[in-house]
Formats: C-alpha cells, structure tokens, sequence
C-alpha cells in the first residue's frame, strides 16, 4: 500500500472548508483526498494534536450527507482548529469580564450632591416665595385697629416697616434673604421679637426626638411584621395585618392624633393632652426625663403607627417577590432551618427597598410631625411653624421651613448613600 504524505492535506482540507458548492467531480477528489487522509493517520503512528484534528476534520467530510452540510461541517471543524490554536498561543484560557470601575462609587456622590445642591438652590426660591405670596404682610394684623400691639403713629408705623424691610423692592429683600442665609442670620420673629436661630435650636431637640422615635420603632415593627405576613402569605396574620394596615393608610395622620388625643387624654386620661413637658416644675434629672418621655408617648405613637403601616407593605411585598428565589431552594437544598433562610437570605434581599424608602419616609414623618405637633400643641418646629404662618411672621417662616427642609435632603443624602453601598447595582 502506498501511504500518502500527511503534508498533503492541506489541499483537501482547504477544498473542504471552501467547498460549499456541490459540483460532483469537486466532492469525489475531496473524497478521495479525505481516505487518503484517514489512511494515513490509521498507518503514520503517533502524530502531534493539531495534525490529528486536521486529519479527523478532513475526514469527517466523506459522510454520506448533503454536499451542503458536509461542507458545513469541514468548516466548522477549521474554525475549532482556529480558535483552539489561538487559545493555545495566548497561554491562557477565558479573559475574565471587567469588573466595575473603580472611580463609579465617587462620581455617583458628586453626581448625587449636585442633585441635592441644585435641589437646596431651588428650595431656598420657594422659602422667600411662598410667604410673599400669601395675603397680608407681618404687620397688618400687628398694626390694626383693636389689636394689642396697635399704634397709632402713622410715622411709627412706617419706621416699624422700614426696619423690617417690607417696603424694599423683592430684589432687594431677596438679596438681605439669601445673604442671611448665607451667614446664618435668619433675621428677627415679628411676633416674638427674638432672634429666629435661637427659636430654631430651642425647639429643634424636640422635634428631632419625636421623628427620630418614629421613624427607629415604625421601621422596626414594620419590617418585622411584613416580613412574617409576606413569608406566610395568605395565612391568618397576613390577611389581619394588611386589612389593618390598608385602613391605617387610608385614614389621615392628624384624624389618628385627634383620636388618640380624645380617646388616650381626654377620656382615659392615660397621657397629657398637650405640651412637651411639665411647665415650672422643679424636676431632677431622672423625673425631668420621665416627664419628657410621657409627654412625648402619645405624639411618637400616632407617628410610629402611620410610619410603620408604610414599611409594612414594602417590606411585605418585598419578602413575597422572595418566595421560590433560586437562592432560597439553595438555601433549603443545603439543609439549613427555616428560621435561617427567612432571616440571613429572604428578609435580607427584601431590605434594599426598604431602606431606600426612608429617605421618603423620613420626609412623610416630617410632614405628618408639623401636623401632630399642632394637634397636641407639642413644642417643636412643627407647632412653631404653623403659628409663625397664621400671624405672617416672615423671618420665622423662611427659618423653619429651611431648617425642615435641610433635614429632609440630608435623611434623603443619606439614605441615597447607604443604599449605594449594600446595592452596588444601583451606583452602575
């Protein structure tokens, strides 16, 4: 027997990966080529790798198919001895995928505080705006006939208006505005005749403890217990909780604290019915401190109950989408207890909406707090602004809706960041 060169298989080997035509006489040379082939790599003992995937290629183009498809297959055996060689060379296997870039984390903060400054810019606008667009001025009702603070000196009057500034153009009372602000001199209370800072940091303690309360406790009880109905959903305590959340939700937050207020403190007499504390009393530190947390019972209550109705049905939509995650199945499928898998695995995946609802929310327990504090006339910002509001009290206003509103994107900043960090997705 004649035995054929294996150099002279790269004829039949190109012919079968260009041949795609089906001409006869063109499939019978590659024939005859492809058992020469065969032949010689039964006969030419060991041969290197790529030899013998050349050999094996080319003769897997002598099956009785379709000129087509048997050309077809020749290719697709060159292409694989192409890609193999090359990975071959490069000396390594797969490239790993580019993780994220390092700087993404410090550009989403820039980014995220130009938004917040831009947003404070806007804000400052409106806190100048909005006051001057109500009807009346500070002194109107001061100055009027009958009231306690009426002067009659037509001169006196101008002098007391002048010193305010209300009769200066709104460019110029805007300029006076912002450079307060900018110098943290928020200006005089027409009403109090106190300077409105010193207001502000009497009253902001109160305030802060009362959303503070609210938004720790509410979080916490909410959470807890959507993430006991959503993992049992349709059971008893689901279907309870979620009709008595819808009906919390539904009802307004002052409505609840006037509820509270007659039921707890009128009728009952369990709580007191306004105030943050006992005025003139001589208390020690420890009773100064029960008395602050009695008075604060029943305002952070109603707050804690709005609140944690909120994150009751986030967090218990959340632990639903949960139920059958592959990550779950793993979990069980490694015999861990129920307990472990509800806690470390659902309830954890089932957070990241949670906690970036409460820069939101940290704004709603704000707002609804302006609105308990003047329900039982607690001491706070909320109570201030609200009188600062009914007498026009300019500086006063402008002060306290500054200071609520800076809260409100710094809890939002916040919760932006934190988010950010045990999310990575949302900083992509």
């Amino acid at each position: 027997m004649t035995t054929a060169d294996p150099r002279r298989g790269g004829e039949p080997l190109q012919a079968a990966a260009g041949g795609l035509i089906g001409d006869p006489a063109e499939e019978a040379r590659r024939s005859r080529g492809a058992g020469s082939l065969q032949a010689a790599a039964d006969e030419g003992g060991p041969r290197r790798p790529r030899e013998m995937e050349s050999l094996r290629a080319a003769a897997g183009a002598s099956d009785e198919e379709a000129p087509r498809s048997r050309g077809g297959e020749s290719l697709h055996g060159v292409v694989g001895i192409s890609e193999r060689g090359t990975s071959e060379s490069a000396g390594q296997g797969e490239t790993p995928l580019p993780g994220p870039r390092a700087g993404g984390t410090n550009r989403r903060v820039v980014t995220v505080s130009l938004g917040y400054l831009v947003t404070l810019l806007v804000l400052l606008v409106l806190n100048f705006a909005l006051p001057r667009a109500m009807p009346g001025d500070p002194l109107s009702a001061q100055l009027a006939a009958g009231s306690p603070s009426y002067i009659h000196d037509p001169e006196l009057q101008q002098a007391v208006r002048d010193f305010y500034g209300l009769d200066e153009p709104l460019t110029g009372q805007f300029r006076t505005y912002i450079t307060g602000v900018a110098t943290g001199d928020l200006g005089v209370s027409v009403r109090y005749q106190r300077p409105v800072s010193d207001m502000l940091v009497e009253r902001l303690p109160r305030t802060v403890l009362l959303v503070g309360t609210a938004l720790v406790l509410g979080t916490a009880a909410g959470v807890a217990a959507g993430a006991v109905a959503g993992w049992r959903r349709g059971g008893r305590f689901d279907s309870v909780a979620l009709a008595v959340v819808t009906v919390v939700r539904s009802v307004p937050v002052f409505f609840l604290a006037s509820a509270a207020c007659y039921v707890l403190a009128v009728q009952l007499g369990w709580f007191p019915v306004s105030g943050s504390g006992t005025r003139f009393a001589a208390f020690g530190p420890a009773e100064r401190v029960v008395d602050v947390l009695w008075h604060l019972a029943l305002p952070a209550s109603v707050l804690v109950v709005y609140h944690a109705a909120a994150q009751f049905l986030v967090m218990r939509a959340g632990m639903v989408t949960q139920l059958g995650a592959d990550h779950l199945l793993t979990a069980r499928a490694k015999g861990l207890p129920e307990r472990v898998v509800r806690r470390r695995h659902a309830a954890r995946n089932a957070m990241l909406p949670v906690i970036g609802l409460l820069g939101v929310q940290a704004g709603v327990a704000i707002t609804g707090a302006v609105l308990v504090e003047t329900v039982f006339r607690y001491d706070g910002i909320g109570s201030l602004l609200v009188d600062a509001i009914s007498h026009r009290d300019y500086p006063l206003i402008q002060g306290c809706f500054l200071l609520l509103t800076c809260l409100v994107l710094v809890a939002s900043f916040v919760a932006d960041l934190v988010t950010a960090r045990i999310d990575p997705r949302t900083a992509q």
